[in-house]
């Protein structure tokens, strides 16, 4: 027994996955089932859609690299989210939950790879949007040089916004743990507050928690002092609330195998 033990080879030691690998893990995940390979091509599709449009109409003296920017990156916006709910809420509707969180039991790390994933998408979607905003801007708007004006802390903004929108999405799926309602209400939610923000009572709690008012520029030009304070304000209830109580339900909630 001895000599077998002293030639059988030696076993690696168990290691944690680091956040990068978990990262990608997630990332694959967003890409592999058909929904969200179909979601993905059809932003992909309805940015070149958008741009070519916005190429037909008006004069080429306002088609600039920032209108393009702002038009590309408008179906991303609206639809990267339902990719980071159904990136959580998949876990638990395709009963992968259990699976997942015994190759990972440290839960909080589960879902800081799925936030992490969620950034690289954003800026992935945000690059794409970008070719396609200078090809546009390139055939639609040849030799002006004032249509190629894209400042730094512009583009920093248009970066956030796609950001925080496919974050929102992955915490309105922490929140719900469910892909039907966290899908239905995301959309039904903000437009809800903001039909009742129309009402002259709530108009003024409106411009600092309706994202629909507090995000409607951040595409379009560089927001005042005034308006980032409205943002992070909108963001705080409809971002940093919904993660923190879906980060609790997934650390604290019991998984079941069917």
């Amino acid at each position: 027994m001895s000599a077998i033990a002293a030639t059988a080879p030696a076993l690696a030691p168990l290691t944690r996955p680091g956040l990068g690998r978990l990262t990608r893990v997630e990332l694959r995940k967003m890409v592999d089932t058909r929904a969200g390979f179909w979601l993905l091509f059809t932003v992909g599709a309805l940015t070149v859609i958008a741009v070519i449009l916005l190429m037909l109409v008006g004069n080429a003296e306002d088609h600039d690299l920032r209108d393009m920017l702002s038009v590309a990156v408008a179906p991303s916006s609206i639809l990267l989210p339902v990719v980071g709910i159904l990136l959580v809420s998949s876990e638990w509707s395709q009963r992968t939950a259990l699976i997942t969180f015994t190759l990972v039991p440290h839960r909080p790390r589960v879902l800081g790879a799925k936030l992490a994933a969620a950034v690289v998408l954003s800026i992935v979607a945000l690059v794409f949007c970008l070719v396609i905003a200078v090809l546009g801007t390139a055939i639609s708007a040849p030799g002006l040089a004032h249509s190629w004006s894209l400042p730094v802390g512009f583009l920093f903004q248009v970066a956030l916004f796609l950001v925080t929108s496919l974050i929102t999405g992955v915490a309105f799926g922490a929140l719900f743990l469910s892909s039907a309602p966290a899908i239905v209400l995301s959309f039904v939610l903000p437009l809800g507050w903001a039909a009742l923000g129309s009402i002259r009572w709530f108009n003024d709690a409106a411009q600092w928690l309706d994202t629909t008012r507090t995000t409607a520029h951040m595409a379009e030009r560089t927001l005042s002092g005034d308006e980032w304070a409205k943002f992070g304000t909108s963001m705080a209830l409809w971002l940093v609330l919904p993660l923190a109580i879906g980060l609790f339900r997934i650390a604290k909630g019991e998984i079941r195998a069917a």
